[in-house]
């Protein structure tokens, strides 16, 4: 039987094979094993032509084809050569794109490998200027190749799946506490700033093409110039955060920034959308309403954006909360749902960035207590890892883009004219605005920062794709559009992106600190809010912390019931703090000592634990410094006896190997838990279990004093027939108890 099968097997294998395989000679011309032709971008042709890319369907065609004539010499004209059977071949259209998309990624994160090589390279070029030179460096190469520039950065590609990814990742981690308490400035710069930066800089350019500056060949009217000032006035996210990230300045001014570039999609999309419609009907058939329309249609647009996103969060949230026996599929829900409120936005023309960041920004807090630890985990290396293959190939075609002189036409009074208006008016807007927030601010907004962020308005990609999908047929100057918005986006990204970093050190402008508030700052900050929350209703005044007080009190009796785990929802706060740092303790304090144990000789210290102790000195010298005991009170503020103290003692009851044991199981639904993991459990497990079991003994041996307390005063009381007298002047603290009549 066996061999039978075998032998079938092969026989079917062979059939296979013979199917499969074709020569060139026996295709027609058009369809012989070549390269397939050059495509316009990696997304433009993302599906090869079934009849080019896949080979069964060819090679079921040639067979049917009758077969060539013979020769002469009785040998048939397909000639094979060593035989009929080929073992390799090439199939460059079947592979040819996802092998260029691979070999993209491949050559951006070697670059950026590279780019860290140097640390004082690093320190003074952000990642994002050496990524352009990259990207100008191999479009001239495969421009001088090919003769032409096959790649683009298309703007469908960017769109749909370059920008979600880091508008999702941005949206997820954003600090939300962060964001709200500046959202009034967010709005105001978002809103107002990029309305005045549109207008005022489409108005100046038709000045200044009706004063002569700017070249006749740029056929462009009003309209045509306020479609342009108002894709090319927006900042861009991705380029604020390649830039400010590595800049590292202060969190206020970060969020202030970053915020206003995500907030602005909505006005950038209504008055691009807005502008295009008015220059295909033409300037002339544009009535009253349409205005009215167009503010509308920013109210639908930011408000519908916002509420779908919050839609999806809840969505989200509630599909978390019943994942417990399927956690491997935790994050392939986050990344689906969260994907999909960027797609459903952009499925009604809403807000997609809008949508995209209050969906991350309102369902983490659910979503980070309903999953597992390593779901947390995932979540955050995977769209990290995203948002930076993204941003990499972002930069990458943009200059690859530039390089295309067929895409661009160039006018200097247009370029000089755009580069002088984007950066005054944006300081003025920034001024104006910021002197009539600091009327109403708590903490105002000094010059220093009112000039990073003039300085930190910065434009991408976001403006390049937008300028791209014009049409040439109704935009006649879109070339000249195109060649400006490259240039303004190079000037941004390279030139104030290099300059940026020394201009915060010379105006020593605050940075930002990676060090997490304490529990004792936490404590502070949220006692600070209840108090100003209860000034503002003794004072009679609806303001920003009475809001926050209703919005956390509905919050817990109503969404975190619904959208929570009840074994979640029912755990104390303080415990789940306690636990936290619990974990994160051990963690570093074995880390500590296992890099103490590989130091020494582990040979010896195994078959001489006397040695153990040094380590332990070692540990509590190395140790950090949070007390892991919730009954030890550190009277002495900086001092490290009792921590000290606490960690041997930690050391000495835990580091050993759990007796535990587990039974090892497959499972497709959820990963099994390492031995690591394990031991780290039960040595928390066994931790908390001492505790416990000391707290009680405490109150044990509190009460049996007690009792033998009473008792004495009791016997006192039968000898001296002054019980009353007695109690009263000896023992006020205790409760008054009737005597027996036996006693009297």
């Amino acid at each position: 039987m066996r061999g039978l099968s075998l032998l079938l097997f092969i026989t079917v294998a062979s059939d296979a094979t013979t199917d499969l395989y074709v020569t060139a000679a026996s295709l027609p011309p058009e369809l012989g094993v070549s390269a397939a032709p050059a495509v316009t971008s990696p997304v433009a042709s993302r599906y090869v032509p079934e009849e080019y890319g896949h080979p069964g369907i060819a090679l079921a065609r040639s067979a049917e084809e009758p077969a060539a004539p013979s020769t002469e010499d009785g040998e048939s004209s397909h000639q094979h050569g060593g035989g009929g059977y080929r073992i390799v071949q090439w199939e460059w259209s079947y592979v040819q794109t996802p092998y260029i998309i691979a070999s993209w990624l491949l050559v951006a994160s070697v670059a950026k490998i590279l780019f860290h090589f140097s640390q004082r390279f690093t320190t003074a070029v952000p990642e994002s200027c050496m990524l352009i030179l990259l990207g100008l460096v191999l479009g001239a190469v495969v421009l001088i190749a090919s003769k032409k520039q096959p790649y683009q950065l298309d703007p469908g590609l960017f769109f749909l799946f370059l920008l979600p990814t880091i508008v999702g990742d941005a949206g997820y981690f954003m600090p939300a506490r962060l964001f709200f308490d500046n959202l009034g400035a967010i709005l105001l710069y978002a809103v107002v700033g990029t309305l005045w930066n549109a207008f005022c800089t489409g108005f100046c350019l038709y000045g200044v093409k009706m004063a002569g500056v700017i070249d006749e060949k740029v056929n462009a009217g009003l309209m045509d110039f306020l479609l342009f000032g108002a894709l090319i006035s927006a900042v861009d996210p991705v380029a604020v955060l390649a830039v400010f990230e590595e800049v590292h300045v202060n969190e206020t001014l970060f969020i202030i920034v970053f915020g206003e570039s995500l907030v602005n999609d909505a006005v950038t999309v209504v008055l691009y959308k807005v502008y295009i419609s008015f220059v295909e009907v033409g300037p002339g058939n544009v009535h009253t309403a349409d205005y009215f329309k167009g503010i509308a249609s920013f109210l639908i647009v930011s408000i519908g954006g916002t509420l779908v996103g919050l839609i999806f969060a809840v969505i989200l949230a509630f599909v978390t909360r019943f994942t417990k026996k399927v956690r491997i599929i935790e994050p392939l829900f986050v990344f689906l749902l969260v994907y999909l409120a960027y797609l459903t936005a952009e499925l009604f023309s809403l807000s997609a960035i809008l949508s995209m960041t209050f969906c991350g920004i309102g369902c983490k807090k659910y979503v980070e207590a309903n999953i597992s630890q390593k779901s947390r985990t995932t979540v955050k290396y995977t769209m990290k890892t995203l948002a930076s293959i993204a941003e990499t190939i972002i930069f990458i075609f943009l200059g690859i883009s530039a390089v295309d002189k067929s895409k661009w036409a160039w006018d200097t009074g247009l370029v000089v004219s755009t580069l002088i208006f984007i950066l005054v008016f944006r300081a003025m807007g920034v001024v104006g605005q910021t002197w009539f927030l600091n009327w109403f601010r708590l903490v105002p907004l000094d010059k220093i920062d009112q000039v990073v962020m003039s300085y930190g308005g910065l434009r991408g990609a976001v403006a390049f794709a937008l300028v791209v999908l014009l049409d040439k047929e109704q935009v006649k100057a879109k070339d000249y559009f195109v060649a400006t918005t490259i240039v303004v986006v190079f000037f941004t990204v390279m030139f104030q992106g290099l300059t940026i970093k020394p201009l915060v050190k010379w105006l020593k402008v605050p940075r930002s600190t990676n060090r997490k508030p304490t529990i004792n700052e936490e404590i502070h900050e949220r006692a600070f809010d209840h108090i100003l929350t209860a000034v503002e209703d003794i004072a009679g005044l609806n303001g920003y912390h009475h809001w926050r007080d209703k919005w956390e009190q509905f919050d817990k009796n109503y969404l975190s019931k619904l959208l929570l785990r009840k074994s979640v929802y029912h755990k104390s706060e303080l415990w789940e703090a306690y636990q936290k740092i619990n974990i994160r303790d051990a963690i570093s304090v074995i880390d500590q000592v296992k890099v103490l144990i590989y130091s020494e000789d582990t040979n010896t210290v195994n078959t001489h634990p006397e040695q153990w102790a040094a380590i332990y000195a070692a540990a509590r010298e190395n140790g950090s410094g949070v007390c892991l005991d919730l009954q030890v009170i550190d009277t002495v503020p900086g001092a490290k006896i009792e921590e000290e103290l606490e960690t041997h003692h930690v050391l000495a009851g835990n580091l050993y190997k759990p007796r535990r044991r587990y039974q090892s199981h497959y499972s497709r639904h959820f990963m099994t838990v390492g031995e690591k993991e394990r031991q780290d459990r039960e040595v928390f497990q066994r931790n908390m279990r001492n505790r416990l079991e000391s707290f009680k003994s405490t109150r044990y041996k509190r009460h049996k004093k007690d009792r033998s307390q009473k008792k004495a005063i009791a016997q006192n009381c039968s000898k001296t027939h002054l019980c009353i007298t007695f109690v009263a002047r000896k023992a006020p603290e205790t409760p008054k108890e009737r005597p027996k009549s036996g006693e009297i």
